[in-house]
């Protein structure tokens, strides 16, 4: 059983005590593919590190995260621009609009978005999607770039029936977390009104740890627990849930 999990900041501080151990508990459970999205630059070298103690498990993406794009985003655009030319990234993540912390950079946030869309069309690659109070503005963006060049994951997704339909509707996989266990979770409720295909798994590691780890630090081992609960959502077994939603992911990333 090979488990996938599309979302998780390894290189992280949070891991900077027992990285490795953190990895090779992960594969040694059958937590074989890792995608690690981006920040910003500061957190570069550090990704690069990591994908050369792990060749065969770890794969980057490259991109501005929007909770960091602040006065100088144009010149971390340049940045991300300047790696998509330089070696091969398997997305541009995580990307989009986040209103939750701070408004400030609204108009900046909107602008970072739309043109790492057009890195992604550019180099023919994903995205993918980082949304927290901001479906509608994240959508209007997407409504603006959609056709068969956009597609991705809509990361950590904790919208109604309804976003995720619309969702999918722009070629998104909808990135399954710990969210998913919680009590007050709520898309457990519906998630097996979705067609599995549409489905990828994640952790978001060092965050957003599912249950029983609530509160504590995530780690990509997790997502074992997440494969668990949507198995039991969708009554199939764990084996056929971590072969088709890793064979989700491979169409996504194309590795």
């Amino acid at each position: 059983m090979i488990v996938t999990d599309t979302h998780t900041h390894l290189y992280s501080e949070a891991f900077d005590e027992d990285r490795n151990q953190a990895i090779q508990n992960a594969i040694d459970k059958g937590v074989e593919r890792f995608f690690i999205p981006a920040i910003d630059s500061t957190y570069t070298e550090s990704m690069l590190q990591l994908e050369k103690s792990f060749p065969d498990n770890v794969f980057l993406m490259t991109g501005l995260h929007p909770t960091h794009v602040k006065e100088n985003f144009k010149e971390e655009l340049q940045h991300v621009e300047e790696q998509l030319a330089s070696r091969k990234y398997f997305a541009v993540g995580e990307i989009g609009i986040d209103l939750y912390w701070d408004k400030t950079f609204l108009r900046q946030q909107q602008e970072a978005f739309r043109t790492q869309i057009q890195l992604a069309k550019k180099y023919k690659l994903p995205i993918v999607i980082h949304c927290r109070d901001a479906f509608d503005a994240v959508f209007e963006v997407l409504e603006s770039e959609k056709g068969s060049d956009l597609f991705g994951i809509f990361h950590c997704f904790t919208g109604s029936l309804e976003q995720a339909e619309r969702a999918i509707s722009y070629n998104m996989k909808l990135g399954i977390g710990g969210v998913v266990t919680f009590k007050n979770g709520k898309i457990d409720a519906f998630l097996n009104q979705i067609n599995i295909k549409h489905v990828v798994l994640e952790t978001d590691a060092p965050y957003l740890a599912p249950v029983p780890y609530r509160g504590k630090r995530n780690e990509s081992l997790y997502v074992l627990n997440v494969l668990e609960k949507v198995a039991s959502v969708y009554g199939k077994s764990k084996e056929e849930i971590a072969w088709i939603t890793t064979e989700n992911s491979k169409e996504v990333f194309g590795i």
